[in-house]
Protein backbone atom coordinates (compact mmCIF):
# COMPACT_ATOMS: atom_id res chain seq x y z
CA UNK A 1 0.00 0.00 0.00
CA UNK A 2 1.39 3.40 -0.98
CA UNK A 3 2.17 5.79 1.84
CA UNK A 4 0.01 8.89 2.21
CA UNK A 5 1.71 12.08 1.01
CA UNK A 6 3.16 14.33 3.68
CA UNK A 7 0.59 16.98 4.52
CA UNK A 8 1.39 20.69 4.22
CA UNK A 9 -0.31 22.56 7.05
CA UNK A 10 -0.04 26.29 7.74
CA UNK A 11 -1.20 27.96 10.94
CA UNK A 12 -1.74 31.68 10.29
CA UNK A 13 -1.95 33.94 13.34
CA UNK A 14 -2.47 37.69 13.02
CA UNK A 15 -0.07 39.81 15.08
CA UNK A 16 -1.76 41.51 18.07
CA UNK A 17 -4.87 41.61 15.90
CA UNK A 18 -7.31 43.88 17.77
CA UNK A 19 -4.60 46.32 18.84
CA UNK A 20 -3.02 46.34 15.37
CA UNK A 21 -6.37 47.23 13.78
CA UNK A 22 -6.67 50.19 16.18
CA UNK A 23 -3.11 51.35 15.41
CA UNK A 24 -3.79 51.01 11.69
CA UNK A 25 -6.94 53.10 11.85
CA UNK A 26 -5.58 55.76 14.22
CA UNK A 27 -2.04 56.89 13.26
CA UNK A 28 -1.63 58.64 16.64
CA UNK A 29 -1.58 55.19 18.30
CA UNK A 30 1.29 53.80 16.24
CA UNK A 31 4.47 52.95 18.17
CA UNK A 32 2.59 53.55 21.42
CA UNK A 33 1.56 50.98 24.05
CA UNK A 34 -2.11 50.26 23.32
CA UNK A 35 -4.65 48.10 25.15
CA UNK A 36 -8.02 47.25 23.69
CA UNK A 37 -10.52 47.38 26.53
CA UNK A 38 -11.59 49.82 29.20
CA UNK A 39 -9.32 51.56 31.67
CA UNK A 40 -11.98 51.66 34.37
CA UNK A 41 -11.11 50.37 37.81
CA UNK A 42 -12.72 46.99 37.10
CA UNK A 43 -11.88 46.75 33.41
CA UNK A 44 -9.93 43.96 31.77
CA UNK A 45 -7.46 44.09 28.86
CA UNK A 46 -8.91 42.34 25.79
CA UNK A 47 -5.75 42.69 23.69
CA UNK A 48 -2.39 44.45 23.88
CA UNK A 49 -0.03 45.86 21.25
CA UNK A 50 3.55 44.63 21.12
CA UNK A 51 4.69 47.95 22.57
CA UNK A 52 2.46 47.27 25.60
CA UNK A 53 3.58 43.66 25.89
CA UNK A 54 7.14 44.83 26.50
CA UNK A 55 5.89 46.10 29.87
CA UNK A 56 4.14 42.83 30.72
CA UNK A 57 0.66 43.93 29.62
CA UNK A 58 -1.34 41.04 28.15
CA UNK A 59 -4.91 39.99 27.49
CA UNK A 60 -7.13 39.15 30.48
CA UNK A 61 -5.00 41.35 32.76
CA UNK A 62 -6.99 43.68 35.06
CA UNK A 63 -6.79 47.23 33.71
CA UNK A 64 -5.54 48.59 37.02
CA UNK A 65 -2.61 46.17 36.92
CA UNK A 66 -1.91 47.01 33.28
CA UNK A 67 -1.75 50.74 34.03
CA UNK A 68 0.55 50.09 36.96
CA UNK A 69 2.91 48.14 34.70
CA UNK A 70 2.72 50.72 31.91
CA UNK A 71 1.70 54.23 33.05
CA UNK A 72 1.65 55.48 29.44
CA UNK A 73 -0.77 52.77 28.32
CA UNK A 74 -3.52 54.01 26.00
CA UNK A 75 -6.90 52.26 26.27
CA UNK A 76 -9.20 52.11 23.26
CA UNK A 77 -12.70 50.57 23.36
CA UNK A 78 -13.16 47.38 21.31
CA UNK A 79 -14.86 47.59 17.89
CA UNK A 80 -15.88 44.02 17.21
CA UNK A 81 -17.84 44.88 14.07
CA UNK A 82 -14.63 46.25 12.54
CA UNK A 83 -12.59 43.22 13.64
CA UNK A 84 -15.15 40.87 12.11
CA UNK A 85 -15.06 42.74 8.80
CA UNK A 86 -11.24 42.66 8.68
CA UNK A 87 -11.34 38.95 9.56
CA UNK A 88 -13.70 38.36 6.62
CA UNK A 89 -11.20 40.00 4.25
CA UNK A 90 -8.38 37.87 5.66
CA UNK A 91 -10.38 34.69 5.08
CA UNK A 92 -11.08 35.80 1.52
CA UNK A 93 -7.31 35.80 1.01
CA UNK A 94 -7.04 32.29 2.47
CA UNK A 95 -9.76 31.06 0.12
CA UNK A 96 -7.74 32.12 -2.92
CA UNK A 97 -5.02 29.66 -1.93
CA UNK A 98 -6.88 26.59 -0.63
CA UNK A 99 -10.26 25.09 0.21
CA UNK A 100 -9.37 23.40 3.50
CA UNK A 101 -9.56 26.26 5.99
CA UNK A 102 -10.37 25.78 9.68
CA UNK A 103 -10.96 29.10 11.49
CA UNK A 104 -10.05 29.05 15.17
CA UNK A 105 -11.04 32.64 15.93
CA UNK A 106 -11.23 36.00 14.17
CA UNK A 107 -7.45 36.18 13.93
CA UNK A 108 -6.14 32.66 13.38
CA UNK A 109 -6.81 29.61 11.21
CA UNK A 110 -5.36 26.34 9.99
CA UNK A 111 -4.89 25.90 6.23
CA UNK A 112 -4.18 22.59 4.49
CA UNK A 113 -2.25 23.60 1.36
CA UNK A 114 -1.22 20.08 0.33
CA UNK A 115 -3.28 20.71 -2.81
CA UNK A 116 -3.29 24.48 -3.15
CA UNK A 117 -5.20 26.40 -5.80
CA UNK A 118 -2.18 28.41 -6.94
CA UNK A 119 -0.08 25.30 -7.68
CA UNK A 120 2.71 26.71 -5.51
CA UNK A 121 5.37 24.00 -5.05
CA UNK A 122 6.14 24.53 -1.35
CA UNK A 123 4.17 25.43 1.76
CA UNK A 124 6.93 27.90 2.68
CA UNK A 125 6.33 29.99 -0.45
CA UNK A 126 2.56 29.62 -0.03
CA UNK A 127 2.77 31.05 3.50
CA UNK A 128 4.92 33.97 2.32
CA UNK A 129 2.44 34.81 -0.43
CA UNK A 130 -0.54 34.56 1.93
CA UNK A 131 1.13 36.88 4.45
CA UNK A 132 2.06 39.34 1.70
CA UNK A 133 -1.52 39.39 0.37
CA UNK A 134 -2.97 39.92 3.85
CA UNK A 135 -0.57 42.82 4.44
CA UNK A 136 -1.37 44.41 1.09
CA UNK A 137 -5.14 44.11 1.46
CA UNK A 138 -5.56 44.87 5.17
CA UNK A 139 -2.41 46.73 6.19
CA UNK A 140 -1.83 44.15 8.93
CA UNK A 141 0.95 41.66 9.51
CA UNK A 142 0.55 37.95 10.18
CA UNK A 143 2.87 35.21 11.39
CA UNK A 144 2.79 31.65 10.10
CA UNK A 145 3.87 28.22 11.20
CA UNK A 146 4.40 25.54 8.56
CA UNK A 147 4.58 21.83 9.24
CA UNK A 148 3.19 18.40 8.46
CA UNK A 149 0.50 18.51 11.18
CA UNK A 150 -1.63 20.98 13.12
CA UNK A 151 0.12 20.60 16.48
CA UNK A 152 3.53 21.49 15.07
CA UNK A 153 2.22 24.24 12.77
CA UNK A 154 0.60 26.05 15.71
CA UNK A 155 3.77 25.78 17.79
CA UNK A 156 5.81 27.05 14.84
CA UNK A 157 3.68 30.16 14.28
CA UNK A 158 4.82 31.54 17.66
CA UNK A 159 8.47 30.98 16.85
CA UNK A 160 9.07 34.03 14.63
CA UNK A 161 6.44 36.47 15.90
CA UNK A 162 5.69 39.15 14.94
CA UNK A 163 5.60 39.25 11.14
CA UNK A 164 7.60 36.09 10.51
CA UNK A 165 7.29 32.42 9.70
CA UNK A 166 8.94 29.18 10.76
CA UNK A 167 8.83 25.67 9.33
CA UNK A 168 9.09 22.34 11.14
CA UNK A 169 9.96 19.63 8.62
CA UNK A 170 9.28 15.90 9.04
CA UNK A 171 12.95 15.16 9.69
CA UNK A 172 13.15 17.64 12.59
CA UNK A 173 9.68 17.49 14.14
CA UNK A 174 10.18 14.96 16.93
CA UNK A 175 13.58 16.33 17.96
CA UNK A 176 12.30 19.92 17.95
CA UNK A 177 9.38 19.04 20.22
CA UNK A 178 11.82 17.57 22.75
CA UNK A 179 13.45 21.00 23.23
CA UNK A 180 10.24 22.85 24.08
CA UNK A 181 8.59 23.39 27.47
CA UNK A 182 5.39 21.36 27.79
CA UNK A 183 3.57 24.52 28.92
CA UNK A 184 3.56 25.57 25.23
CA UNK A 185 1.81 22.39 24.07
CA UNK A 186 -1.81 22.47 22.91
CA UNK A 187 -3.89 20.67 25.52
CA UNK A 188 -1.48 21.39 28.39
CA UNK A 189 -2.97 24.21 30.44
CA UNK A 190 -1.49 25.81 33.56
CA UNK A 191 -2.97 23.21 35.92
CA UNK A 192 -1.75 20.26 33.82
CA UNK A 193 1.66 21.88 33.35
CA UNK A 194 1.92 22.22 37.14
CA UNK A 195 1.00 18.58 37.63
CA UNK A 196 3.53 17.53 35.01
CA UNK A 197 6.24 19.55 36.74
CA UNK A 198 5.52 17.71 39.99
CA UNK A 199 6.04 14.47 38.05
CA UNK A 200 9.36 15.69 36.64
CA UNK A 201 7.96 16.57 33.20
CA UNK A 202 9.02 20.03 32.06
CA UNK A 203 10.11 19.55 28.43
CA UNK A 204 9.01 17.54 25.45
CA UNK A 205 11.95 15.21 26.09
CA UNK A 206 10.72 14.60 29.65
CA UNK A 207 7.25 13.82 28.33
CA UNK A 208 8.56 11.46 25.66
CA UNK A 209 10.53 9.54 28.28
CA UNK A 210 7.33 8.56 30.10
CA UNK A 211 5.56 5.37 29.07
CA UNK A 212 1.96 5.33 27.90
CA UNK A 213 1.07 3.34 31.03
CA UNK A 214 2.57 6.06 33.23
CA UNK A 215 0.65 8.78 31.40
CA UNK A 216 -2.61 6.82 31.60
CA UNK A 217 -2.13 6.41 35.33
CA UNK A 218 -1.69 10.15 35.87
CA UNK A 219 -3.65 11.78 33.04
CA UNK A 220 -6.37 9.30 32.12
CA UNK A 221 -8.02 9.81 28.75
CA UNK A 222 -5.51 12.53 27.74
CA UNK A 223 -2.60 10.08 27.87
CA UNK A 224 -2.75 9.07 24.21
CA UNK A 225 -2.66 12.71 23.11
CA UNK A 226 0.36 13.53 25.31
CA UNK A 227 2.14 10.35 24.20
CA UNK A 228 1.61 11.28 20.53
CA UNK A 229 2.55 14.96 20.61
CA UNK A 230 5.75 14.21 22.52
CA UNK A 231 6.77 12.42 19.32
CA UNK A 232 5.51 15.14 16.99
CA UNK A 233 2.49 13.06 15.96
CA UNK A 234 -0.93 14.60 15.25
CA UNK A 235 -3.30 13.05 12.72
CA UNK A 236 -6.15 15.55 13.17
CA UNK A 237 -7.38 16.84 9.80
CA UNK A 238 -7.93 20.49 8.95
CA UNK A 239 -11.71 20.57 9.29
CA UNK A 240 -13.51 23.40 7.48
CA UNK A 241 -16.84 22.23 8.90
CA UNK A 242 -15.82 22.26 12.54
CA UNK A 243 -18.95 23.27 14.38
CA UNK A 244 -18.89 26.03 16.94
CA UNK A 245 -20.04 24.52 20.23
CA UNK A 246 -21.26 27.66 21.98
CA UNK A 247 -21.64 31.43 21.91
CA UNK A 248 -21.30 33.52 25.03
CA UNK A 249 -20.81 37.03 26.36
CA UNK A 250 -19.81 38.26 29.79
CA UNK A 251 -19.15 41.54 31.58
CA UNK A 252 -17.32 42.69 34.70
CA UNK A 253 -19.22 45.35 36.65
CA UNK A 254 -17.56 48.59 37.71
CA UNK A 255 -18.40 47.69 41.31
CA UNK A 256 -19.68 44.62 43.10
CA UNK A 257 -23.45 44.45 42.71
CA UNK A 258 -25.92 43.31 45.34
CA UNK A 259 -29.17 44.76 43.97
CA UNK A 260 -31.01 41.99 42.05
CA UNK A 261 -32.41 44.53 39.55
CA UNK A 262 -28.90 45.72 38.60
CA UNK A 263 -27.64 42.15 38.28
CA UNK A 264 -30.60 41.14 36.12
CA UNK A 265 -30.01 44.17 33.89
CA UNK A 266 -26.41 43.00 33.36
CA UNK A 267 -27.58 39.49 32.50
CA UNK A 268 -30.08 40.86 29.99
CA UNK A 269 -27.38 42.92 28.25
CA UNK A 270 -25.29 39.75 27.84
CA UNK A 271 -28.34 37.83 26.58
CA UNK A 272 -28.90 40.55 23.96
CA UNK A 273 -25.27 40.25 22.80
CA UNK A 274 -25.58 36.47 22.45
CA UNK A 275 -28.94 36.75 20.69
CA UNK A 276 -27.50 39.13 18.09
CA UNK A 277 -24.83 36.55 17.29
CA UNK A 278 -27.36 33.68 17.11
CA UNK A 279 -29.77 35.63 14.93
CA UNK A 280 -27.06 36.89 12.55
CA UNK A 281 -25.69 33.38 11.96
CA UNK A 282 -28.95 31.47 12.16
CA UNK A 283 -27.45 29.32 14.92
CA UNK A 284 -29.72 28.33 17.81
CA UNK A 285 -28.98 26.10 20.77
CA UNK A 286 -30.89 24.10 23.35
CA UNK A 287 -28.84 24.96 26.46
CA UNK A 288 -28.60 28.32 28.22
CA UNK A 289 -25.93 28.86 30.88
CA UNK A 290 -25.53 31.82 33.21
CA UNK A 291 -22.11 32.37 34.77
CA UNK A 292 -21.72 34.28 38.03
CA UNK A 293 -18.46 35.39 39.64
CA UNK A 294 -18.72 36.70 43.19
CA UNK A 295 -16.68 39.47 44.83
CA UNK A 296 -14.34 36.85 46.32
CA UNK A 297 -13.79 35.43 42.78
CA UNK A 298 -15.70 32.22 43.53
CA UNK A 299 -17.51 31.22 40.33
CA UNK A 300 -20.74 29.28 39.80
CA UNK A 301 -22.82 28.42 36.74
CA UNK A 302 -26.49 27.63 36.30
CA UNK A 303 -27.74 25.83 33.16
CA UNK A 304 -31.03 24.77 31.62
CA UNK A 305 -31.51 22.57 28.55
CA UNK A 306 -34.70 22.86 26.51
CA UNK A 307 -36.31 20.09 24.50
CA UNK A 308 -35.88 22.18 21.35
CA UNK A 309 -33.74 25.11 20.30
CA UNK A 310 -34.17 28.53 21.90
CA UNK A 311 -35.40 30.37 18.80
CA UNK A 312 -36.79 33.60 20.26
CA UNK A 313 -35.17 36.33 22.30
CA UNK A 314 -38.06 36.19 24.77
CA UNK A 315 -37.21 32.56 25.53
CA UNK A 316 -33.50 33.34 25.98
CA UNK A 317 -34.35 36.36 28.11
CA UNK A 318 -36.69 34.48 30.43
CA UNK A 319 -34.38 31.49 30.81
CA UNK A 320 -31.43 33.74 31.63
CA UNK A 321 -33.47 35.61 34.25
CA UNK A 322 -34.74 32.38 35.81
CA UNK A 323 -31.20 31.06 36.09
CA UNK A 324 -29.67 34.15 37.70
CA UNK A 325 -32.63 34.44 40.09
CA UNK A 326 -31.78 30.97 41.39
CA UNK A 327 -28.79 32.46 43.27
CA UNK A 328 -30.89 35.09 45.07
CA UNK A 329 -30.90 36.16 47.86
CA UNK A 330 -27.21 37.01 47.79
CA UNK A 331 -24.78 36.51 50.64
CA UNK A 332 -22.08 38.52 48.83
CA UNK A 333 -21.73 40.87 45.88
CA UNK A 334 -21.37 39.83 42.25
CA UNK A 335 -18.53 41.21 40.09
CA UNK A 336 -19.22 39.42 36.78
CA UNK A 337 -22.06 37.78 34.89
CA UNK A 338 -22.15 35.95 31.58
CA UNK A 339 -24.66 34.21 29.32
CA UNK A 340 -23.85 31.33 26.93
CA UNK A 341 -25.95 29.36 24.47
CA UNK A 342 -24.73 25.86 23.52
CA UNK A 343 -25.89 22.51 22.13
CA UNK A 344 -26.66 24.01 18.73
CA UNK A 345 -29.16 22.21 16.52
CA UNK A 346 -29.36 22.20 12.72
CA UNK A 347 -31.38 24.97 11.13
CA UNK A 348 -34.19 22.68 10.03
CA UNK A 349 -34.71 21.46 13.59
CA UNK A 350 -34.45 25.00 14.93
CA UNK A 351 -37.23 26.11 12.60
CA UNK A 352 -39.68 23.75 14.30
CA UNK A 353 -39.71 24.22 18.08
CA UNK A 354 -40.53 21.05 19.99
CA UNK A 355 -44.12 20.65 21.18
CA UNK A 356 -44.10 20.74 25.00
CA UNK A 357 -46.45 17.75 25.40
CA UNK A 358 -44.17 15.51 23.34
CA UNK A 359 -40.97 16.93 24.85
CA UNK A 360 -42.12 15.78 28.28
CA UNK A 361 -42.89 12.23 27.24
CA UNK A 362 -39.57 11.88 25.40
CA UNK A 363 -37.62 13.03 28.42
CA UNK A 364 -39.42 10.66 30.75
Amino acid sequence: MAESPVRKIIHVDMDAFFASVEQRDDPSLRDRPVAVGYGAARGVVAAASYEARQFGVRSALPSVTAMRLCPDLVFVPPRFEVYREVSRKIHEVFARFCDLIQPLSLDEAYLDVTANKQCIPTAWITAKQIRAAVLEETGLTASAGISYNKFLAKLASDHRKPNGQFAVTPDMGAAWVETLPVSRFHGVGPVTAGKMKQLGIETGADLRAKSLEFLERHFGSSANWYHAIARGIDHRPVNPNRERKSSGSETTFERDLTDPADIEAGVLRMAEDVWRWCETRGAFGRTVTVKIKYADFKQVTRSRSHAGAVVTFDSLRQTSLDLVRSVFPLAKGIRLVGVTVSNFVDQAAAAEPALPMFAKSQAA
